[in-house]
């Protein structure tokens, strides 16, 4: 899988979701609390920066995983 970086645009950790905007442009891309917790990630924040591989799950929606916090 490629990795991506991008921005958080927002996450909601009551609704356990938020999208991550990449750096290269193009569509958003979900981000679920579950991939935020297999990261071992405590948290997301608005503008965080990340690096992250796409995932295309059974719904066919395509998610951020591998997530990574950018120093």
């Amino acid at each position: 899988m490629a990795t991506h970086k991008g921005t958080v645009k927002f996450f909601n950790t009551t609704k356990g979701f938020g999208f991550v905007t990449p750096d290269n442009g193009g569509k958003d891309h979900f981000v679920h609390i579950s991939a935020v917790q297999r990261s071992g990630i405590d948290g997301l924040y608005e503008n965080d920066k990340i690096s992250y591989e796409v995932e295309t799950g059974r719904d066919g929606r395509e998610s951020a995983v591998n997530l990574v916090l950018e120093k």
